[in-house]
């Protein structure tokens, strides 16, 4: 038994050439069988029969006509029935390719369909969608009213500054002239003594006194004073041991 190739799917097979040649007695009986399996299901897509039962061994050559769809030419063979063998087979398909097997090879094949151009593409704006346009007019809106707000809380931060200063500024000079008036009240009831308003004339005052030595001598009183107290603390010392 020998295999041999199928033709490719999206063929169309017309014809097959087939030659070999048996060995085989007179008398015996021996079938031979060309043939081709069939892919979409069981049995045989393509079989050629040839009966050799009481002729000699020889050579066949033979020419089939077939009109089949080569996606269901599957495994081939050469098979033998009775008595005999075979020997250098060839088997030659004769096909021609199916142009719409695959519709997207040609556009003029039924159910073609055209391939995605993405030029033609239909792009989105998102800046076009409602919803969004409405959700940045909110946010635009939002936006506003908290600048605002920030424009009214400086101005009246600044408004409270300057009133600040403004009343500061008052209660200032309030208070030096409520201090003017309060001085003059006093002067003119003489509580405050007139040399309040007057300077004094100051100077330099040189010692007159000058000291013949540095050393200065011993107190001779400090000096029994300290004599007393020493001895005063070595007899509360004895007193312990007594």
């Amino acid at each position: 038994m020998t295999n041999v190739l199928p033709p490719q799917a999206g063929l169309q097979v017309n014809s097959i050439f087939y030659r070999y040649t048996t060995q085989k007695a007179v008398a015996d009986a021996l079938i031979v069988h060309v043939q081709n399996e069939d892919t979409a299901g069981p049995g045989y897509i393509f079989r050629s029969s040839d009966d050799w039962t009481g002729v000699p061994g020889n050579t066949i050559t033979r020419f089939v006509p077939v009109s089949l769809a080569g996606s269901r030419f599957g495994k081939g063979s050469i098979q033998t029935e009775g008595f005999g063998t075979v020997s250098n087979p060839t088997v030659i398909y004769n096909y021609s390719y199916e142009p719409c097997f695959d519709p997207q090879s040609d556009p003029s094949c039924p159910g073609y369909v055209p391939p995605f151009d993405p030029l033609e593409m239909e792009m989105y704006d998102p800046l076009s969608d409602e919803f969004i346009q409405m959700q940045m007019k909110q946010k635009a809106s939002q936006d506003r009213t908290d600048e605002e707000d920030r424009d009214r809380r400086r101005m009246q931060s600044l408004k409270e500054s300057r009133l600040e200063k403004a009343l500061g500024a008052a209660s200032s000079a309030m208070l030096t002239a409520n201090a003017l008036a309060m001085e003059a009240q006093l002067l003119s009831m003489s509580v405050i003594p007139t040399t309040y308003q007057t300077s004094l004339v100051g100077g330099r005052y040189d010692d007159s006194i000058e000291l013949p030595s540095k050393k200065l001598p011993d107190n001779p009183s400090g000096r029994r004073v300290g004599l007393a107290q020493q001895l005063l603390h070595e007899r509360m010392v004895d007193s312990q041991y007594d």
